[in-house]
């Protein structure tokens, strides 16, 4: 089924893509690769309108340009969904709108000019995804974020112990439950402007100096090239990176969120006790350094700026065993909120 979606994608935008003039061969996913790089939907001639309306208004119903590009990755990297177009309610668009309405004015400074829009496609295999756009000179300068209306059903809250839940096996003497609203916040609205916040974080990295580019693999990482946050916490030990935190924080390797748990649930509180001996605000910012930058970025603005709650309360066998809280006061955290601080203050 992979490999016919794979052909299916292809042929269907073939005839935009003249650098793909040659059909991929079965299971060839450097080729599947290689289509995707050059796209027309990751080019800057085709977000020309919507990078000419206000930013409030680039969002709507991805166009089927964006649906090939999700088929495409998800084939790349072996996850079984099948990417749809959505049928969008009236009060699912007032949500979106109103989590977009209340990120704060520095955000939405550093992105509106990098920003091609916010869309939505259903089972797009998570609850978000971002992508490069290249401009005529070839290098990454703008991104677009895509939604999956299908999963964003939960309230705040609930969305983020669910989240929070899935790099751990199931097991009923085990509990996590995540907090990030006031129950008077605690909607859906506020759980689609958390997510934004950590897609936004991914589009405003998008050509800067601050992690390598998700597009490459650690071997094509230029060893030379100065990326001041990554370096806080990330090294390239061949084609893989390694943390900093590595020899301390054992369980890291084995964090994996949505697609298959890894982790034991028993492994929950040594996994957050070694989290707090790191730089990582939150477990989902230990997986990959694009996603700590996300992460970071989405809760120091959620937590900093917005002064909304952020904890992880872990429970055995209905007693609470520990309680993982924001970083942003402590030391540990430190040099990443002095970087997020200058950043959004240019």
């Amino acid at each position: 089924m992979r490999l016919i979606m794979l052909a299916v994608a292809l042929l269907v935008f073939a005839a935009h893509a003249q650098e793909a003039k040659q059909p991929c061969k079965k299971g060839d996913m450097a080729c599947a690769r290689e289509v995707l790089k050059h796209h027309p939907a990751k080019k800057a001639d085709f977000w020309k309108a919507a990078l000419a309306k206000p930013v409030e208004q680039r969002m709507g119903a991805a166009p089927g340009e964006l649906i090939e590009i999700l088929a495409l990755d998800n084939v790349v990297h072996g996850y079984p969904n099948k990417p749809r177009a959505p049928r969008l309610t009236a009060e699912f668009m007032a949500d979106v709108r109103k989590a977009f309405a209340g990120i704060p004015e520095p955000v939405k400074r550093r992105l509106t000019p990098k920003l091609a829009g916010i869309y939505f496609v259903d089972d797009i295999g998570g609850t978000g995804f971002t992508d490069e756009i290249e401009a005529a000179s070839g290098e990454p300068t703008l991104g677009f974020i895509i939604l999956d209306p299908s999963v964003l059903t939960r309230k705040a809250n609930e969305w983020a112990s669910w989240k929070d839940n899935t790099p751990f096996k199931p097991d009923p003497r085990w509990k996590l439950t995540a907090r990030i609203e006031e129950e008077s916040g605690n909607s859906r609205a506020n759980a689609i402007q958390y997510i934004l916040l950590h897609e936004i974080g991914h589009v405003l990295s998008i050509g800067e100096n601050i992690h390598p580019s998700w597009t490459l693999s650690p071997r094509e990482v230029m060893p030379k090239r100065e990326y001041p946050y990554f370096q806080q916490s990330w090294r390239v030990s061949g084609d893989t990176y390694e943390s900093a935190f590595d020899a301390e924080f054992p369980q890291r390797r084995k964090v994996v969120f949505y697609f298959g748990a890894k982790l034991e649930a028993g492994a929950m509180l040594a996994t957050y006790t070694a989290l707090e001996r790191t730089s990582f605000p939150t477990l989902y910012a230990a997986t990959h350094p694009g996603d700590d930058f996300a992460e970071a970025f989405a809760n120091y603005v959620h937590v900093v700026l917005m002064k909304r709650p952020f904890e992880i309360s872990l429970e055995h066998d209905g007693k609470v065993v520990k309680t993982y809280a924001a970083c942003w006061s402590e030391a540990r955290c430190r040099r990443k909120k002095a970087f997020l601080e200058r950043y959004l203050a240019n």
